[in-house]
């Protein structure tokens, strides 16, 4: 294998303060919140949710962001107590330049990532034929004794922190009004002019949000013809290193992704930690029968037993049946129309943004989700 970037491998795979951000303080003065659309309320404190709300305060403008969960993060959810670094649950990869950092929060915003050697031992599996290689031309990162999660939580939080409200699950947007009014399950309700719908797509898809009128037809069908994967990701500790840096499974897009990767790779530990990342339909066996039995069943018939002999412990997320989520991500052979679709705003009143939601150039990241975002709020303050 000789190039292996992002879209390949996916087709196969406290903050210093508000004077830093984005330039408020160093001679860029706050949008009067009045001018730019009055108050804003986002729905979801994941990656676009939290980075909405830090471009808000930034240019002055009044928000609230609604979660239902008791945490921020979404799919950036991360274990900290399984190995000597944080294990990423969700999102783990960084598929752009770390440049984006700077991007999504301020100029001084960095974290430590590390990239993969061309010379890093491969395995492939075609239709139970293994084949050993080189990794080659791999262009993703990995964060070094940290993860997205661990950057949101460091840059982004703590301007945010105040104005997020846990625990609070939205069923109902009208917007037919001078103000959009928008109500919960725990029987809450909050009004603003504009807001920012950053959730899921499998929860959209569900009908758990009503909306008032209801959503234009070319909007329900783009939501409706859109398909989440499902997901499952594992982590297994074994007594010695046996595998190498890739095993990839051969398999066609439409019938998602399957590998396993050495998940200490680039940190400062020891210890022989291996991940499993599984999409779409090749996500389901695990999903439905017994996960570990099956994937180390499957180690143990590429490298001679050594994984049932050399186990120690796992663990597993799954995705598809995480509350409030639903599945891993937006498909990456997705219709470009489509996601475009997701994308648009409706009156300019009712705004998308997230891994789904995104211009259409690229998706299923925590930086499109981002950057989806922060374009969303320029928009946003000036229409």
């Amino acid at each position: 294998m000789t190039d292996f970037d992002r879209r390949q491998f996916l087709e196969m795979s406290a903050l210093l303060g508000l004077s830093t951000v984005l330039g408020v303080g160093a001679g860029v003065l706050p949008v009067n919140a009045e001018r730019a659309g009055g108050k804003v309320l986002i729905i979801g404190a994941g990656a676009a949710g939290l980075s909405a709300g830090l471009h808000l305060k930034a240019k002055g403008v009044p928000f609230t962001i609604l979660e239902a969960s008791g945490g921020f993060g979404g799919r950036m959810k991360i274990n900290r107590s399984f190995a000597d670094f944080p294990i990423p649950l969700g999102a783990e990869w960084l598929h752009t330049s770390p440049g984006v950092f700077s991007r999504i929060a301020s100029s001084g915003a960095s974290v430590t990532t590390v990239g993969y050697k061309s010379s890093d031992p491969y395995i492939l599996v075609d239709d139970g034929k293994v084949s050993e290689d080189r990794l080659g031309g791999y262009k993703d990162r990995k964060f070094v004794n940290s993860s997205w999660y661990n950057f949101f939580e460091q840059f982004v939080v703590p301007a945010v922190r105040s104005n997020i409200r846990y625990g609070q699950s939205v069923n109902r947007i009208n917007y037919s009004g001078k103000k959009v009014e928008v109500s919960t399950k725990q029987g809450k309700s909050f009004t603003a002019d504009k807001v920012l719908i950053t959730i899921p797509l499998k929860v959209l898809q569900s009908g758990a949000i009503r909306f008032e009128p209801a959503l234009p037809a070319s909007k329900q069908a783009a939501i409706r013809s859109a398909r989440a994967w499902p997901g499952l990701k594992m982590f297994f500790e074994f007594s010695r290193k046996f595998y190498p840096t890739f095993v990839e499974y051969d398999m066609p897009i439409s019938q998602g992704i399957k590998n396993y990767y050495d998940a200490a790779y680039g940190q400062r530990s020891s210890r022989a930690i291996l991940g499993l990342f599984v999409v779409g339909n090749a996500a389901l066996p695990f999903i439905r029968g017994n996960a570990r039995g099956k994937a180390l069943g499957e180690l143990d018939a590429i490298f001679d037993g050594q994984a049932s002999k050399l186990y120690r412990k796992h663990i597993v997320q799954n995705w598809s049946a995480e509350p409030h989520i639903h599945s891993a991500y937006l498909r990456d052979n997705e219709r470009v129309g489509t996601v475009k679709a997701l994308y648009r705003p409706v009156n300019d009143r009712v705004f998308f943004a997230g891994e789904a939601y995104t211009s259409g150039n690229d998706w299923g990241g925590v930086h499109n989700a981002a950057l989806a975002a922060k374009s969303v709020v320029s928009r946003l303050v000036k229409s």
